[in-house]
């Protein structure tokens, strides 16, 4: 207890400057919060407002509902920005009142005074990253799904349904449109077979409106068998499939990230990397779940502008438009990596983590060019002659 003490007293502020610090920047985060959630959602509802109206027995309700599934969705996707401006009115209100001045009179460093504001920053970013694997993915996938259904009314929930597959098993070439679960079974839609001999020659095709998984087993419905030899066609309303690959396979060859959880994800790329397929577009997106909510942490350095330097180098407003500028820059940056690692450009930890890593060096730099200053240059002592 003693050495944490110590520790709490040589890198933080007093406990009352402390909470006053955290304090004033949780405010300012959730008032900008509110407020450009408001404006966003506002500017989104009056694009799709007449879609939503345009569906058969639409009502008000359904805008409400448009609204519980959207609203999560601009807040996980701008709460790093908001993070930004928050820590940006916090910083120039403290050195427009010179209170950053007071600080640094009684001994304390930029470190020490943006560390309250780095900890209110974790806390959004937990926050942040919880909101996502609990009611984000959720909404992200509940959404998708009834703009699939142009906003019908009385749809039925959800059903995990993701895009087609291809798959080769032996010498057969499978290729099925929609893979969904309901409950406990995985349903594959649209399932076509292209029978091949060992010369790679097509010997048959067959489709399927459907087939599902039960008891262990592989399950056929209203199939249309065409033989390639003899030109016969022959239906039937049900047939057994003998193939070995389990339904998690089908799940994992189609995940979208977007619309499943950190943990699910990580088990899709364990069963990915099981069957020997390429996981790279998966894992970026997967390290991008834990470096998104991070890049939170990052803005009290991107923003450090706005309190240190003021007085000796320039216009406070100036350097507002610096940090805004630093901000953006990161927000660029990181679309433009995810995108990259999503196709493949770039290994994933690079695209994912490449963004942050850079810009937590600029942010520092920033500091201790504007702050910190330079060790002095040492001056060579000229001894006199005689």
């Amino acid at each position: 207890m003693n050495i944490l003490t110590k520790l709490t007293r040589a890198y933080l502020p007093s406990r009352t400057l402390a909470s006053y610090l955290v304090k004033m920047h949780l405010t300012r985060f959730l008032g900008v919060l509110l407020g450009m959630t408001a404006v966003l959602q506002l500017l989104d509802l009056l694009a799709v407002a007449d879609d939503i109206m345009a569906a058969d027995g639409a009502t008000l309700g359904s805008i409400f509902s448009y609204l519980s599934m959207r609203i999560p969705q601009l807040i996980a996707q701008f709460i790093p920005f908001i993070a930004l401006i928050a820590t940006l009115l916090t910083l120039a209100t403290l050195n427009q009142h010179s209170e950053i001045i007071v600080m640094k009179s009684v001994g304390l460093s930029a470190h020490r005074i943006l560390l309250p504001i780095g900890l209110a920053s974790f806390l959004i970013a937990v926050g942040h990253f919880t909101f996502n694997e609990t009611v984000v993915v959720n909404a992200t996938k509940d959404l998708k799904y009834w703009e699939d259904n142009n906003y019908a009314i009385d749809l039925p929930p959800s059903p995990s349904q993701t895009g087609r597959v291809w798959l080769t098993e032996g010498s057969t070439l499978i290729l099925v449109e929609a893979v969904s679960q309901v409950r406990n079974r995985v349903i594959l839609d649209k399932v076509s077979l292209f029978e091949r001999d060992q010369d790679g020659k097509l010997q048959a095709m067959v489709r399927a409106d459907f087939a599902w998984h039960q008891d262990g087993a592989w399950t056929l419905h209203d199939v249309y068998r065409f033989d390639a030899m003899s030109h016969a066609l022959t239906v039937t309303p049900q047939q057994d499939w003998d193939l070995p690959t389990r339904p998690q396979r089908f799940l994992a060859l189609t995940v979208r990230p977007e619309h499943v959880s950190f943990f699910d994800l990580g088990n899709s790329i364990d069963q990915l990397e099981h069957e020997g397929l390429p996981t790279d577009r998966v894992m970026t997106s997967y390290l991008h779940k834990i470096i998104w909510p991070a890049s939170t942490l990052l803005m009290p350095l991107l923003g450090a502008l706005a309190a240190f330097g003021v007085h000796r180098a320039g216009n406070l407003f100036l350097r507002l438009v610096s940090g805004m500028a630093l901000g953006f820059g990161f927000f660029v940056a990181d679309n433009f990596m995810l995108a990259m690692g999503q196709f493949g450009v770039a290994p994933p930890f690079l695209a994912s983590a490449a963004p942050f890593l850079l810009f937590l060096l600029v942010g520092y730099s920033v500091i201790f060019n504007t702050e910190e200053g330079r060790m002095p240059l040492k001056r060579k002592e000229v001894q006199p002659h005689g």
